[in-house]
């Protein structure tokens, strides 16, 4: 009976612990899945085999330069404007960089392999999910725009918690880092969707990383600390947000006059985003604002607005939704751009719980 009595409380326990699933446990990712993620980038520190020593190392973490893949993404122009680095210095570097990392050719095939390791995010609606061909994709830039109230920053909000969720394909979850631009973060808004997945909210916010940018410089230098997270937790970091992309850009240049400034600083910017998503394998969110286009009344075009960023916006967006107001909550979500997803779109609803499914 004893026995019997053991055996039946060791089986409540199982069931209990199996219930209780937080987001503690979801980040109880194993050594071996966190040396597949390093496995995706070379240390910096590996320079130091080759002749380079640790004073120059750290001269280029300071900038956010923290892997082999990073200094090869640089040009020589940019590094040698690191300070302490001469142009000597960076030759030898960059010779270094290239003995432990090839920058050449692939077949398709080994390309394909290296694809293996792209992951989706869940962005909380079945079928806008559905519409993203399974999520929101790693080592890319998705851009969703739209007005005001079409639920640009719900859904930047419900990724920060979807992300931290194991999902299909093997995903373990991870943390996530939300650059906030316009002062739209709430806390209180991760706390409403960790309870309808049933999460612990402590953890859930613990694992989101925020900061608040003032003005496009600033924007721009939080990218470095964000590399430098990344290189710091390897593996760990699944996802950065930015809400939004533009929002500075449009505030500190202004006029005709600046616009080809502005342009190339957003250039800047995106690459330096596109870069930081295959380096560390991220998914990169932006969310980008409307602008009416004077010149729509002669085209006759049915929409007159469009999203700002110009041509430089809509080339390094991997991924372009477009979003858009339907009835009460629910919201509409249309590809606007995609190298491999068809044009179609997608109903979903903005909830207490962040983006769900819309109930018929």
């Amino acid at each position: 009976m004893a026995t019997k009595a053991k055996k039946q409380k060791a089986a409540q326990r199982e069931d209990r612990e199996d219930a209780e699933t937080t987001v503690s446990e979801c980040h109880d990712v194993s050594a071996l899945e966190i040396e597949e993620d390093e496995s995706c980038f070379q240390d910096i520190d590996l320079l130091q085999n080759h002749g380079i020593n640790v004073a120059d190392i750290k001269k280029l973490k300071s900038v956010g330069i923290c892997t082999v893949k990073g200094v090869l993404m640089c040009t020589k122009k940019k590094l040698c404007n690191v300070k302490g680095l001469s142009e000597v210095k960076v030759e030898k570097i960059k010779e270094a960089c290239q003995k432990l990392e090839s920058g050449g050719f692939l077949t398709a095939l080994q390309f394909s392999d290296k694809r293996k390791m792209v992951f989706r995010l869940s962005t909380g609606s079945k079928e806008l999910d559905k519409l993203l061909g399974g999520g929101m994709e790693s080592m890319s830039i998705t851009e969703a725009f739209g007005e005001f109230r079409t639920g640009k920053t719900q859904l930047s909000h419900t990724l920060c918690v979807t992300c931290q969720m194991p999902g299909s394909n093997g995903y373990s979850g991870g943390k996530a880092i939300f650059i906030d631009t316009e002062n739209t973060f709430r806390p209180d808004r991760l706390r409403d969707i960790a309870d309808r997945f049933s999460l612990d909210q402590g953890a859930v916010l613990d694992n989101v990383l925020y900061a608040r940018a003032y003005t496009s410089e600033h924007q721009f230098e939080l990218l470095d600390l964000v590399a430098g997270k990344c290189h710091e937790e390897a593996g760990i970091y699944k996802l950065l947000v930015v809400d939004s992309i533009m929002a500075l850009f449009r505030v500190d240049f202004s006029g005709r006059g600046e616009l080809s400034e502005r342009q190339q600083k957003l250039a800047q910017m995106l690459s330096r985003l596109q870069k930081i998503s295959e380096e560390y394998n991220l998914a990169v969110f932006v969310t980008n604002q409307m602008t009416a286009d004077p010149g729509a009344t002669m085209s006759f075009q049915v929409d007159p607005k469009k999203p700002i960023g110009g041509n430089i916006m809509a080339h390094a967006s991997t991924t372009r939704i477009s979003l858009r107001k339907g009835r009460g909550e629910v919201r509409i979500a249309k590809i606007y751009d995609s190298p491999d997803l068809p044009e179609s779109e997608a109903t979903f609803a903005i909830t207490l719980g962040g983006v769900d499914d819309a109930k018929e």
